[in-house]
């Protein structure tokens, strides 16, 4: 049977399920493997399961000539070469829909803390002890209920997101590469060019994924753009956010807040973000609740055992080569 090579921490449940299945499997506790390191622990493995931060490019592929497939612990595969991933015929997969709901939370925890200045509100009265009831604080924040919302992206995050939104009374507005005429029905929502998305909300929340065509979609122009009340919130990729012009956004009062969730150098925040007192900062957590962590596991794991008998995993991003992988026998 194979070896499996694990880069983080990993449910031990889902550890005894490949090893029960007759796999050796080997888990990285530590510190974030380099590329040369992963090479080294990965030597010889079949399949690999990886996190975001594990850069896997065609020289990975060329040093791990027994490879059969790429799991990796999230939706988007961004940190993977798939071309070259494609040409080695090695199946790489992704965990959709385990993380949606989790991730569309965490999207309304930062635009609500970031709307209510909640953050700011807690480090102050930890600070300087609780003030009294004041009928204008220095902690006024802005309505959510009956506001607008802007969805950038609108696959399963983004309609998420949106139906959130319906609670809190929202004007749904969205813009996406391909309009959704059934979803817009469905959630109330509206298709608009995204220069008219920035200009009419109130909320603007990301949700695309990183690909060339969306690398700084969100820049100066468009921060500009946007109502000077107006908050940003970004659960998508880091790089989709120019972050050099939000932080000139933030402190020139362009907008009125931010809340990030994801940053342009991960794991290297913008200095600047971190003295400004009117964005919300969260370490890449969308996914970060044990059921959905849980989930996202036993995919990547039900992903492996597939492809090391054989069968075409359950969310294969790279369909092309499951013709050119002969079953085994």
């Amino acid at each position: 049977m194979g070896k499996v090579a694990i880069t983080t921490k990993f449910f031990r449940e889902e550890v005894e399920r490949l090893r029960k299945a007759g796999h050796t499997v080997v888990v990285h506790e530590g510190a974030p493997l380099g590329k040369p390191e992963l090479i080294a622990f990965a030597q010889d493995a079949e399949a690999l399961i990886v996190l975001l931060s594990n850069r896997i490019d065609a020289e990975v592929f060329s040093s791990l000539p027994k490879l059969k497939i790429v799991a990796n612990l999230g939706v988007g595969v961004d940190n993977i070469d798939v071309a070259a991933a494609t040409r080695h015929g090695v199946f790489v997969t992704n965990a959709p829909e385990v993380l949606t709901e989790a991730t569309a939370d965490l999207a309304w925890a930062l635009l609500l803390a970031a709307a209510r200045r909640i953050v700011e509100a807690d480090q102050d009265l930890r600070r300087e002890g609780f003030p009294g009831w004041t009928f204008l604080p220095k902690h006024m924040g802005v309505d959510v209920y009956g506001k607008t919302i802007g969805i950038v992206g609108f696959g399963r995050i983004g309609q998420a997101v949106a139906k959130r939104a319906k609670g809190f009374g929202m004007t749904v507005l969205y813009h996406a590469r391909t309009r959704k005429p059934k979803v817009e029905e469905e959630l109330g929502a509206r298709f608009v060019p995204l220069p008219e998305l920035l200009r009419e909300s109130d909320f603007v929340v990301l949700c695309v994924p990183l690909t060339p065509e969306t690398h700084h979609l969100i820049g100066k122009n468009e921060l500009s753009l946007m109502k000077r009340e107006a908050i940003l919130v970004n659960v998508a990729r880091g790089p989709v956010v120019d972050e050099e012009a939000l932080v000139w956004a933030l402190k020139e009062g362009k907008i009125l807040g931010a809340g990030l969730d994801v940053f342009e150098r991960e794991p290297e925040v913008h200095p600047e973000l971190l003295t400004l007192r009117n964005v919300v900062l969260t370490p890449h957590i969308g996914s970060a609740t044990w059921a959905t962590r849980r989930r996202m596991a036993a995919l990547a794991v039900d992903n492996v055992l597939a492809a090391l008998r054989g069968e075409r995993p359950p969310t294969l991003v790279n369909p092309e080569v499951w013709p050119k992988v002969m079953p085994a026998t």
